[in-house]
């Protein structure tokens, strides 16, 4: 059991390791035009949604999207209308990841390891050697996945294990332990990602996986709020948008849970349920979105009047 625990615990740290480390080098290297296509090509809230799916499919982060987001506010080079806009695109953006997981792309890891060690090797220009870094680390995330479906197979025939993910299976249950891991990895993506290899494995059902990433989708607000400490009011409505947005969505996502269930199975295949849990994750993120995009003008007002701008 030991064995098990650690090799959970050593691919969990790998992927964390290239998630962060892969949106830093992303960043590093098309950081001044993430900042130009943000404030260049969001004059409006559906050219904002578009520009923010974009941005965090690129940098593959969508905290690290609304945290660049909430610096040019402060910057005064956004405002809080353009902000909601991104806000709601980087939803939509990190599903495109929970897709990437769920193909069978582990076993496929040496390949770009070998590939960005290679590059980093022979690499004489900055250009060269960021290029072979992010070959590296997407080698590394996948092989993080290997680790941890390699890890948990022994964990089928464990008694303990199958009682524990009944329960997840529950809504209100497996949302807390979604939102709670989220909160303590700091990363949805790696919650999202546990949840997919359990539904790969037939540990967890469709039921708990959609479960699990509504907990996921409250938990990933945490960093952005701490991003609007000592922030301008402009600053801080965003963070509170992107909480709003998230706990809005969550609790219609809750009320409709068995009818987006159905729906998950009707337009997938019962033979992977990592597939239809990632699914449901873009089902359910572009379906905030639609819904909510037409609020925005109430949003705005709801919070201007309770958070004015200082003169």
């Amino acid at each position: 059991m030991t064995e098990i625990i650690l090799s959970i615990v050593a691919g969990l740290v790998l992927f964390l390791y290239a998630v962060f480390s892969l949106s830093e080098t992303i960043l590093d290297v098309v950081g001044d035009n993430v900042k130009k296509w943000l404030s260049r090509f969001t004059s409006n809230v559906f050219s904002g949604i578009l520009t923010g799916a974009i941005v965090t499919t690129i940098v593959d982060s969508s905290s690290a999207v609304i945290i660049i987001t909430i610096i040019l506010i402060n910057s005064k080079v956004l405002n809080f209308r353009q902000a909601m806009g991104i806000v709601m695109g980087a939803n939509i953006g990190t599903t495109v990841s929970s897709q990437i997981i769920a193909m069978d792309v582990g076993q496929y890891s040496p390949v770009l390891l070998l590939i960005g060690f290679l590059l980093l090797f022979i690499s004489k220009s900055k250009k060269l050697s960021s290029t072979g870094k992010i070959v590296l680390y997407f080698g590394v995330l996948f092989f993080g996945l290997f680790t941890m479906e390699k890890a948990v197979e022994p964990l089928r025939d464990e008694a303990y294990f199958a009682t524990l993910m009944e329960n997840v299976e529950s809504p209100i249950y497996g949302a807390l332990v979604g939102a709670i891991t989220t909160l303590v990895v700091q990363s949805s993506s790696a919650t999202m990602g546990m949840a997919i290899i359990l539904a790969k494995k037939g540990m967890l059902g469709l039921s708990g996986g959609i479960a699990i990433m509504l907990g996921a989708e409250l938990g990933t607000c945490s960093d952005t709020l701490l991003a609007t400490i000592k922030s301008n009011r402009q600053a801080l409505k965003t963070g509170l948008f992107h909480l709003i947005f998230n706990i809005l969505s969550i609790i219609i996502g809750l009320l409709l849970f068995e009818p987006l269930n159905q729906l998950v199975t009707q337009i997938g295949s019962s033979d992977n349920i990592g597939n239809m849990v990632a699914n449901a994750h873009m089902i359910f993120n572009i379906g905030g979105v639609l819904l909510f995009v037409w609020f925005v003008p109430l949003f705005e007002k709801l919070l201007n009047s309770l958070l004015p701008d200082k003169d």
